[in-house]
């Protein structure tokens, strides 16, 4: 069994649900003041200048302690500790970087586009991630993906990568196997996969569950950029795939 097929931490789920009561805090006081005693504010756009929303644990930015003044741009690198997360946007890019996670933010290589993020390098860790009208690659140790103004989860490791498309359209390669490419399109988590490092030709692409990553927390990094997710917004948490692959 993968390591992917964990059961989550459960103090994730606490958080998860604290999260969902501060979105409802729009409309209710007491809940409000729930969501931002757990948070520190109700969720809403990062103003300008701010790139950090919640830092739990510790976590460096080019191996600088981060705190939330921290400023995160394309060219960084950013590292999460034992017990750790961050959430954070660069420009239209919000994310969740986990516990234990080394995340490179690669940038063009023009002076004139210094600013723009070309790619993300997930060395190792868990990373959720939204853009929209962006296109760059997100690199793993074992597989190789084209995004395309997309929502995603990634888990990486050395020898096995799991990615869902939460919405959009991706273009997946395995590093070490030439024959094992796939499209996904994608309106709500339809097909989470696995990219191994090592597989018979054409077998290093396989169908995976829907693990670690819920609407709530899209729907938090969505709105630190100023937008909704792409799909109506469930009543309750998930805890498995929609679909059958």
């Amino acid at each position: 069994m993968s390591r992917f097929d964990a059961v989550e931490d459960p103090r994730r789920r606490v958080l998860i649900e604290a999260l969902a009561a501060g979105f409802a805090a729009a409309a209710l006081p007491l809940e409000s003041a729930f969501g931002q005693s757990v948070f520190g504010s109700r969720p809403a756009q990062l103003p300008p200048g701010q790139s950090i929303y919640r830092l739990t644990g510790t976590a460096t930015v080019n191996g600088a302690a981060a705190n939330l003044q921290s400023v995160v741009r394309p060219g960084d690198t950013v590292q999460t500790g034992k017990d750790s997360e961050m959430v954070f946007a660069v420009g239209g890019q919000a994310m969740i970087l986990r516990a234990g996670s080394r995340l490179s933010l690669e940038r063009e290589g023009s002076a004139a586009a210094a600013l723009l993020l070309s790619a993300l390098r997930l060395v190792t860790g868990k990373l959720l991630s939204v853009s929209r009208g962006a296109q760059f690659r997100v690199h793993t140790p074992t597989a190789t993906i084209g995004i395309r103004g997309t929502g995603f989860y990634a888990e990486a490791d050395p020898e096995q990568t799991y990615f869902c498309t939460c919405y959009g359209v991706t273009e997946i390669a395995a590093i070490n196997d030439p024959e094992s490419r796939e499209a996904v399109s994608a309106r709500h988590h339809d097909r989470p996969l696995y990219i191994a490092a090592r597989a018979p030709a054409g077998r290093a692409i396989r169908a995976a569950p829907l693990i670690n990553h819920t609407d709530q927390e899209l729907m938090l990094i969505e709105t630190l950029v100023g937008r909704t997710p792409p799909f109506v917004f469930p009543k309750d948490s998930y805890g498995g795939p929609r679909r059958q692959y």
